[in-house]
């Protein structure tokens, strides 16, 4: 397959391409729900001992999440092809981003109590389904707003612009209600209030930033025909996986590989900020400030990996940096303070862009802007297909440790070996991925 683009033969630079710009201002805005509510920020406080047992308490959110993956994998793919056929690509993007803004302002309700854990797994579950859902039709613009020659660019520019607004979002809530530089009232930590409002600031950046894209990108024209049901486009979607298992066999092979291998991925960002707190005893505070400097290092990553992958390939790209990923996670694994955490991690902040954005640009580069949808519906889908594997594996390996009595009860050690469970589904991907390489004739 190939893209058409839809630019023309002179395009014009990245930031003076006003389809790009906006674009990228939804990567930007998105770093709210990634960065500050299930990264850095709000999950540290749920798997808090505001909540109760710490290790019980990443579990939980664990066990949720891979709930949450399950429905993804079932709902992504049909809703990406019903998408592309009705014409209809900015209309759910516009609905599943509005779920992200409601969900996380309805965490302004979530009090440090374990009588709360649940309702703030929920929401922090239905936002990271509807920005899950959300992906498939952003990601389905990128063949509509660049060429194959400059396909790694645009979409490292899109990463790039994720983390750093993940820098700026994180400043603001270091600054504004952490850590505030300016007293104001209710700023304080009492009942968490600073806190739960970093949920309706979430809420609000979501809406402003992920806005522009609904004016500056045009609508991908619908398929005409008559309506398809929902069962009919379940048919119609094992159809085109065997057509694709026929035609194109490494597409195949790398949808399973990227199925494995960005559970890992999203788990480093799940997970990282409770291992931050829960293993290495960092403050709220000390996370955010980790977080930002994870955030500058994963911006530089994601700018060179996008040349790289137009100088190199998105296969390479992809496969050094899950290499890389793997020693990265062994090093947390064995360091005994946060001096080899924060080295480890830095490394590790720097290869998940480059990998994340790869992904994107091979598969981008595989399609065309009118079945683009479809194709990343399957990419989500088939992301998600697995996603219960990290977590379940990290959930898995902190409930082993608590159940041997590792550091003893509260400590926040037995999260360490929720690590090993993200480090075997890294390396089961790198294999798939290696496996399904492009045969030369």
């Amino acid at each position: 397959m190939s893209s058409s683009g839809a630019t023309s033969a002179a395009p014009l630079p990245l930031l003076r391409d006003r389809r790009i710009v906006a674009w990228a201002l939804w990567d930007w805005g998105s770093a709210a729900i990634n960065a500050v509510m299930t990264t850095f920020v709000f999950t540290v406080y749920l798997t808090s001992k505001l909540f109760g047992d710490p290790d019980t308490n990443a579990s939980t959110l664990a066990t949720g999440l891979a709930i949450t993956g399950v429905v993804i994998a079932v709902t992504a793919p049909v809703l990406g092809r019903r998408a592309d056929a009705g014409g209809r690509r900015k209309f759910w993007l516009g609905i599943h981003t509005g779920v992200i803004v409601v969900a996380s302002g309805l965490c302004f309700f979530v009090r440090p109590d374990h009588a709360y854990l649940l309702l703030g797994v929920v929401l922090l579950c239905g936002a990271t389904l509807a920005s899950e859902l959300s992906a498939v039709n952003y990601f389905a613009m990128l063949p509509q707003i660049s060429t194959q020659e400059r396909m790694g660019r645009v979409s490292g520019f899109g990463w790039a612009c994720g983390y750093l607004g993940g820098i700026v979002a994180l400043a603001v809530v270091l600054f504004g209600f952490v850590q505030p530089l300016v007293p104001w009232a209710g700023g304080s930590d009492t009942d968490s209030l600073n806190l739960r409002l970093v949920a309706v600031f979430c809420a609000v950046w979501t809406l402003i930033f992920c806005t522009p894209v609904f004016f500056a990108v045009p609508e991908v024209a619908g398929t005409p025909g008559p309506k398809v049901g929902l069962l009919a486009s379940y048919r119609d979607l094992f159809a085109t996986i065997a057509r694709l298992w026929r035609q194109d066999r490494v597409t195949v092979w790398f949808l399973a590989a990227q199925a494995v291998y960005r559970d890992g991925l999203a788990a480093v960002f799940t997970f990282g900020g409770v291992i931050a707190g829960t293993v290495f005893g960092m403050s709220q505070s000390q996370v955010i400030v980790f977080a930002i400097a994870g955030n500058v290092v994963a911006a530089a990553g994601a700018f060179l990996g996008g040349w790289l992958d137009d100088k190199v390939g998105p296969r390479a790209v992809i496969a050094w940096s899950l290499a890389g990923l793997l020693v990265a996670a062994v090093g947390i694994f064995l360091s005994p303070g946060r001096a080899g955490f924060w080295g480890f991690g830095l490394f590790m902040c720097l290869l998940v862009g480059p990998a994340q954005s790869s992904s994107r640009s091979l598969l981008a580069r595989r399609t065309t802007p009118e079945t683009a949808g479809e194709l990343f519906g399957l990419y989500t889908t088939t992301g998600r297909a697995v996603s219960f594997l990290a977590p379940t594996l990290f959930a898995a390996g902190t409930a082993w440790a608590v159940a041997a009595g590792v550091g003893g009860e509260g400590s926040g050690q037995a999260t360490r070996y929720g690590v090993l469970g993200i480090m075997l589904v890294l390396a089961a991907g790198l294999v798939i991925f290696l496996l399904g390489r492009p045969r030369k004739a």
